[in-house]
C-alpha cells in the first residue's frame, strides 16, 4: 500500500492549487507592504492585486459588483458577522437541520438576547424539501440561513428554490458555501442570495486563514459591522466608513492569504470548475460502487451521485469508527476525518449520533488508484 493518501478535503484542500505557495512566498520575500496605508508604488501594486481578487470572486459568484466582496479570516467569522450584526431581540430565523456549528453556536449564544431559530426538517439522507419551509415562517422571521451542501454527507440543498421563496416572502437569504464553492457554479443573483459566505482553503484551493462574504445592497443597509477600527480610509472620523467594503474590513487584511487565494482562483478559472467537478464526482461514484462490496460499511446520506458533492460519510455500526479511521491512517496512510465534524445537528438528522462517521472528501488531485488502495485496505481490515 502506498502511504499518505489524503481524503480529508472537506476539512481543507491538499494539495493547494499550483502557484499558491509561490505567490505567497514572493509577496513575503519581495515586499509585504500594507494597502490603504503605504503611499508608495509597492503598496499600490499590492492594492491592485487585492482588487483583482475581489473582481475574481465577484465573477466567480456572479455578484453585481466587486465592492460587495468583503475579506475576513474565514467563513466562521463571516457567519458571525451576519448573525451578530443583523439579528435583534425578538427576531427569528430559519436554518436547515444539517447546519455546521459555525451557524448553530452563534445562534445559541444569541438565544440569551431573545433571538430564536427553527430548523427546516430534512430526511435521513439530508434531502430538504423547499415546501416545508413556508409553514415555518413567522411574522418575526427575518432570514433563512443554510449551508449549500452538507459537510457530513455531501447532500446538496435546494438553494435556488429556497431563494425564490425568500424573495417572495421578503426574507433575507444567507448561504454557507464552505463545501460547494469551487465545485459547482453558484449564482448569487439568480439564487436571490443576500449573503454568501465563502472560505478560501477548501474547494477554492487557497490557503487557510482567508475567507469572506458577498453581500447584497439591501442587506448591507441592515447590517452593523461586528468589528470597528482603522481602515486607512476616512481617518479623520471616529465613525466607521459607511460604504463597501471598508465598512466591514477593519484592521490589516491577511494579504498573503488574499494573494494565495488570487493564485488559486486563477487556477480554477484556467482549469474550469466544471471539469474539476466531473473528476471529483467520477472518483465519488467509483468509491460508492466499491464500498458497497464491504458489508460492514454503511453509506450515510444519499446513495447515488444525484444532488451530492464529493463528500461521503461511512458508519460501521458493529465497530468503533475512530478505531477504523486510526487503522486506515496507521496501516495504509489513508487520511480521513472521523467524529461529528462540528455538525451535531446534521448527525442527529442522519441518525449517526453519537458515534459519528468516517468522512471521505475527494479532490480532483486524487486518483482512481488511491480509491482502489483504500478499498483494498478495507478488504484487508475486514478480511473480505
Amino acid at each position: 500500500m502506498e502511504q499518505n493518501i489524503y481524503f480529508d478535503n472537506g476539512s481543507t484542500s491538499w494539495p493547494k492549487a499550483p502557484g499558491v505557495a509561490a505567490s505567497m512566498t514572493k509577496l513575503l520575500e519581495s515586499g509585504a507592504f500594507n494597502i490603504n496605508r503605504g503611499n508608495y508604488e509597492g503598496a499600490y501594486e499590492l492594492e491592485n492585486q487585492v482588487l483583482k481578487t475581489r473582481m475574481q470572486l465577484a465573477r466567480f459568484f456572479h455578484a453585481p459588483d466587486s465592492r460587495c466582496v468583503v475579506f475576513t479570516p474565514g467563513i466562521t467569522y463571516s457567519l458571525n458577522c451576519l448573525l451578530k450584526g443583523f439579528l435583534k431581540p425578538g427576531d427569528h430565523v430559519l436554518v436547515s437541520s444539517l447546519e455546521h456549528n459555525a451557524v448553530m453556536r452563534p445562534l445559541c449564544q444569541l438565544a440569551s438576547q431573545d433571538i430564536h431559530y427553527t430548523m427546516i426538517p430534512a430526511e435521513t439522507d439530508g434531502t430538504t424539501h423547499p415546501e416545508s419551509l413556508e409553514a415555518l415562517i413567522r411574522p418575526e422571521t427575518k432570514a433563512v440561513i443554510m449551508l449549500h451542501a452538507s459537510n457530513v454527507c455531501g447532500t446538496i440543498l435546494p438553494i435556488r428554490e429556497i431563494g425564490e421563496i425568500c424573495r417572495r416572502r421578503h426574507l433575507f437569504f444567507a448561504v454557507d458555501t464552505a463545501q460547494s464553492a469551487g465545485s459547482v457554479d453558484i449564482d448569487m443573483q439568480k439564487y436571490n442570495i443576500d449573503f454568501l459566505a465563502f472560505t478560501g482553503h477548501k474547494g477554492l484551493l487557497g490557503p487557510q486563514g482567508i475567507g469572506g462574504f458577498l453581500i447584497s445592497e439591501a442587506l448591507d443597509q441592515e447590517l452593523t459591522p461586528l468589528i470597528a477600527g482603522g481602515t486607512g480610509s476616512q481617518s479623520d472620523s471616529l465613525l466607521m466608513p459607511d460604504y463597501l467594503p471598508d465598512k466591514y474590513e477593519s484592521g490589516t487584511l491577511n494579504l498573503p492569504g488574499i494573494i494565495g487565494l488570487h493564485a488559486a482562483l486563477t487556477y480554477l478559472d484556467e482549469t474550469g470548475i466544471s471539469a474539476i467537478h466531473q473528476k471529483k464526482m467520477a472518483l465519488t461514484g467509483h468509491f460508492l460502487e466499491k464500498i458497497r462490496e464491504i458489508p460492514q460499511a454503511h453509506i450515510v446520506g444519499r446513495q447515488t451521485l444525484q444532488d451530492r458533492l464529493a463528500v461521503v460519510s461511512l458508519d460501521f455500526p458493529d465497530y468503533d469508527n475512530a478505531e477504523i479511521a486510526f487503522a486506515l491512517e496507521q496501516d495504509y496512510g489513508i487520511m480521513t476525518r472521523v467524529g461529528l465534524h462540528c455538525a451535531p445537528m446534521a448527525h442527529q438528522t442522519l441518525h449517526t449520533m453519537p458515534q459519528g462517521t468516517i468522512r471521505f472528501a475527494f479532490s480532483h488531485f486524487n486518483t482512481i488508484e488511491e480509491i482502489d488502495q483504500c478499498i483494498a485496505g478495507f478488504r484487508e481490515l475486514f478480511s473480505v
